[in-house]
């Protein structure tokens, strides 16, 4: 039996087909959706399709994870963003591919960002982001991470943050993580440029705060510093056709970066575009 969480506020659009690719994965499962802050549909679909679900009146990523580890019971333990749609076998390979004999406490999936039929500016900026070496060795950007029990036990209880893949990637060395090359999860991109920003904006915010709590660790529990340069070192060097691209890159990351020096918000403020935009074109696939 394999434990998942799903932290969800307000995701009535995408819950059902989560949850459905979850029970087609063929692995047993125990689903806990944490329903936090939501004033839609998302817990009373969730208790539809066999989940457990915990409500909290309260919206918050962090107490949405703590208070559904209360009543998570199994391991591996499973990290899923609710937007995600996991491929057949895939929890499997993932628990699979965990190793503690090894040294191998946390594996995540390939992923694939979807920038079909998005303006230029926001598929410009991920012909760079994809390829960055960091999204081939972080737990973050995929929306599913897998924990072995021994590596659960690196931490008490998530921090009230927003970057919680940020810190469950600063809890392991590089040789503990693990990109399970065969699985891979698709995330959707926003679907405009004031919509990734947005997202940046929160990302950049998050990170930080994550970033400056931190500061005086070292080693596991210490958060990986950013690399302002990859972009150009491991990129553009190395394909100087994707200039055009890495102009706009470069671009969309400084406004963002201005941008969240300007704003305290510590809400969770996830992408409603993506939700709407993808649940919609879900629905006219033949």
């Amino acid at each position: 039996m394999v434990s998942v969480i799903i932290a969800a506020h307000n995701e009535e659009s995408v819950i059902e087909r989560c949850l459905g690719a979850l029970h087609r994965t063929g692995t047993p499962l125990q689903i806990v959706v944490s329903a936090n802050g939501c004033t839609d549909a998302t817990a009373e679909l969730a208790r539809s399709l066999n989940t457990t679900v915990v409500e909290r009146s309260a919206a918050g990523k962090a107490g949405a994870l703590n208070a559904a580890e209360e009543v998570a019971t199994s391991f591996p333990r499973v990290y899923l963003d609710a937007d995600i749609l996991v491929p057949h076998g895939g929890i499997a390979a993932l628990a699979a591919a965990l190793d503690d004999d090894a040294g191998v406490l946390a594996t995540m999936p390939r992923r694939r960002v979807n920038t079909a039929g998005r303006p230029w500016a926001v598929q410009a900026y991920f012909r760079i982001n994809q390829r960055l070496p960091v999204f081939r060795s972080g737990l973050f950007g995929r929306g599913l991470i897998v924990l072995s029990e021994a590596g659960r036990a690196r931490f008490g209880v998530f921090p009230d943050m927003i970057a919680d893949d940020l810190f469950l990637d600063g809890q392991f060395a590089a040789e503990e993580k693990f990109e399970v090359p065969e699985v891979e999860v698709v995330v959707e991109a926003p679907w405009t440029t004031a919509d990734l920003l947005n997202r940046l904006v929160r990302v950049r915010r998050g990170n930080t705060q994550m970033r400056r709590a931190t500061a005086d660790r070292s080693g596991t529990g210490s958060v990986r510093p950013s690399d302002r340069w990859s972009w150009l070192r491991d990129v553009l060097l190395k394909e100087l056709s994707l200039a055009p691209s890495a102009a706009a890159y470069v671009a969309i990351t400084v406004i963002a970066g201005v941008r969240s020096r300007r704003t305290s918000n510590r809400s969770w403020g996830q992408d409603a575009s993506t939700r709407i935009m993808s649940q919609t074109a879900a629905s006219v696939q033949p």
